[in-house]
């Protein structure tokens, strides 16, 4: 393949990528919480970027609640424990109803909506659920990687006198639980945005750690995001 093949695959990934508006939305997300880390609270350019960005990012999630509506009333995957059905589906129910008010803060900041007292405390219970979520989604990941463990233990005893590595199924289950891994990660990070933003420990979790965490949780959502580079095909 020509360097100039290379470069249109890799512009092409690049369109996908960008044509997605959870993407543009993450990219976003991390100029904000960059804005905010530099800013700590104090007025100026960056404090304005952090504000100008949040509003902007309002809108690329207009509707994006209906995606958890119907992931909560969807049937669960066959063979997980109840445990983890009712923690995935109050994770949904959370993100949902927060997707939702956040609509109507949308409308309050933008001044359609003129009540800003009743704006500020939908604010804040919206930012509550998807504290809530957090911690479900949390809950949820730590639980699937344990799965994921002891699947992977039991094929690792079957696979003992082979190469687990070369095993597709080992390999699958491996990947998994990475993502699995970098999941929970991030969701971790977003409670400590999530207190920072509610200002549940203002002297510990300052608007510079809440744009660190931000900024770091964003990349990896942005990563997450990246589509799959195209298979090279065998001559």
């Amino acid at each position: 393949m020509g360097s100039l093949d290379v470069a249109r695959a890799e512009l092409a990934l690049a369109v996908v990528y960008l044509n997605k508006a959870e993407a543009r939305d993450k990219i976003c997300r991390a100029i904000q919480y960059g804005s905010k880390f530099l800013s700590n609270g104090e007025p100026g350019t960056a404090q304005n970027v952090d504000k100008s960005t949040s509003l902007a990012r309002k809108v690329f999630r207009l509707f994006k609640f209906i995606n958890d509506l119907h992931a909560l009333i969807s049937p669960a995957s066959p063979g997980t424990p109840l445990p983890l059905v009712l923690l995935g589906k109050s994770k949904n129910a959370l993100l949902s109803t927060f997707l939702f008010l956040d609509q109507i803060v949308w409308l309050g900041r933008t001044g359609i909506y003129k009540n800003k007292e009743r704006t500020e405390l939908i604010g804040r219970i919206s930012l509550f659920c998807w504290l809530g979520s957090s911690v479900c989604s949390s809950l949820v990941e730590i639980g699937e990687i344990g799965r994921l463990s002891a699947s992977m233990k039991k094929l690792e005893k079957e696979l003992k006198n082979t190469n687990k590595y070369k095993n597709e199924q080992y390999r699958s289950k491996l990947q998994k639980s990475n993502e699995r891994s970098l999941s929970l990660v991030k969701s971790a990070i977003d409670l400590v945005v999530a207190v920072g933003l509610l200002q549940l420990a203002p002297k510990k979790v300052t608007p510079r750690v809440t744009g660190a965490f931000g900024f770091t949780s964003s990349l990896i959502s942005c990563y997450q995001l990246l589509p799959s580079p195209p298979k090279a095909k065998t001559p």
